[in-house]
């Protein structure tokens, strides 16, 4: 039976539940009346059930597929403004014992160059990502207790605050490696880290085990109750996410869906982030081989639908992407980018060539950090490079009820501007900083507190001075 308050995977992911819900979305995605009152409900901006969110995923009305994306745009700028949190991923080893058949980690590929870094190489591995200019990082690993165990990654974590080069400093690890104890994550806590990224990868159960037919892996409710775990375990921000194109994207829009109904309902706070990364080509995988592959069209549409049914949600496009598709789904929910990545161990100090077989998969957005910064800029976003929340104690629920009511932007605003200012001070290069400049100037009258305001203009003046770290 399915129940969104139980702590047993197959009864909060309910397949029953899913099943009536494709059925009933598309018996209805021509129901006018019914599309009429979802909207009006999404218009209050306190989100909508999964079942409703599939109708109008389904919806076929033109005139009313407008109206959700207009939608779309208005939550996220009420909830979020024009601001884009950077980001870039930093992979510490591609040893792994699962056998997950879209992976080129996977234990049985005897052609992938098997690497791990040792804390001198996530050393300069960290100082050429704060050369670029960040300051988050997600950190990625495969699962491997021998090579990879969690004293590895509670190492590497404390090695990358420890770091400071120049201006350059780390100031958020999120952290996505496999489900693991209670035990465990508070650990994660104790050692500082921002969120804990899960993808689920397929909420079908019979698929998600085909998929990952050995290892770890392979035990389905342990995977998907992992966030329940991580959550008892202290960590406040947890991320979900799927891997389109492994299943039908009905069945697994519908299931991310009710995971964050049900971490709303058992854990009293939704997730933090949600990520909608789409299959790429790697060593060993061929892409085509899975028959579900979503177009940008059904892509820019889940992007719409989940900004209108989980608005206080953050939500990550990577460079998995391309450029196109990025600038599509900017305005419509995304409020995380990743910039100038690298999925190969080491990629940061050794440039990847094209031939390089120990990346995870292959980029599509292939552009520099400056690039991407520059190309925001240009469309008019705010790139932004804050941790305050998390280093001011705003996470969980305490970040989602200062969300819900919109005092988020006091905070989000000025730490945007400031932390561009720090970029724009330090690494960017001419153009970049003269747009910046300009952005700075346009954004910082939109601060509706006047005392907030000034002390951010002053910040700034401090920045432009060399010195660092301001926050709200």
């Amino acid at each position: 039976m399915y129940n969104v308050k139980s702590k047993h995977a197959e009864e909060f992911i309910h397949d029953g539940e899913i099943k009536e819900t494709i059925e009933y979305a598309m018996a209805n995605k021509s129901n006018r009346a019914l599309i009429q009152k979802i909207i009006k409900k999404a218009k209050d901006m306190k989100g909508i059930s999964h079942r409703e969110a599939l109708v109008l995923l389904e919806c076929d009305l033109e005139d009313e597929n407008q109206e959700i994306y207009q939608l779309a745009k208005e939550i996220k700028d009420k909830f979020y403004g024009n601001r884009i949190v950077m980001f870039a991923p930093l992979y510490l080893s591609n040893y792994c014992v699962n056998g997950c058949v879209y992976c080129p980690y996977h234990y049985k590929n005897k052609t992938i160059k098997r690497k791990k870094l040792t804390q001198e190489e996530i050393k300069a591995e960290v100082i050429a990502l704060q050369d670029m200019g960040h300051k988050r990082l997600a950190l990625e690993t495969g699962e491997d207790p021998e090579n990879n165990p969690l004293e590895y990654v509670l190492e590497s974590i404390k090695t990358i605050y420890s770091i400071q080069h120049r201006n350059g400093a780390i100031r958020r690890v999120n952290v996505n490696i496999a489900a693991t104890t209670v035990a465990d994550y508070q650990k994660l806590k104790d050692a500082g880290i921002g969120t804990y990224i899960l993808f689920q990868e397929t909420y079908h159960k019979a698929n998600y085990e085909s998929l990952h037919p050995t290892g770890p892996k392979h035990n389905y409710a342990y995977h998907t109750e992992a966030m329940d775990r991580a959550m008892e375990g202290g960590i406040d921000d947890v991320g979900l996410g799927v891997l389109f194109g492994l299943h039908m994207y009905r069945y697994d829009f519908v299931g991310l869906l009710m995971h964050a109904e049900h971490l709303e309902a058992a854990m009293g706070v939704g997730p933090h982030t949600i990520s909608v990364p789409r299959i790429r080509p790697a060593d060993d995988i061929d892409p085509t081989e899975f028959k579900n592959s979503i177009s940008d069209d059904i892509f820019e549409k889940i992007v719409a639908v989940l900004r209108i049914a989980v608005p206080y949600t953050g939500m990550i496009v990577s460079t998995r992407e391309s450029q196109k598709t990025r600038e599509r789904v900017l305005q419509l929910g995304v409020t995380q980018l990743s910039g100038g990545s690298r999925t190969s161990v080491g990629g940061y100090v050794e440039p990847e060539a094209e031939a390089d077989n120990s990346k995870q998969f292959e980029v599509e957005d292939k552009r520099s950090l400056d690039e991407v910064v520059n190309w925001l800029l240009s469309l008019g976003f705010i790139p932004s490079f804050c941790t305050a929340c998390y280093r001011e104690g705003r996470t969980g629920d305490r970040f989602m009820k200062l969300v819900k009511s919109g005092q988020i932007a006091n905070c989000c605003q000025p730490n945007a501007l400031m932390t561009l200012k720090e970029y724009l001070e330090d690494y960017a290069l001419s153009d970049t900083k003269d747009k910046g400049e300009r952005v700075i100037d346009k954004e910082l009258h939109k601060i509706t507190n006047a005392k907030v305001c000034q002390i951010a203009q002053d910040y700034l003046i401090q920045v432009e001075e060399g010195k660092r770290d301001f926050r709200f």
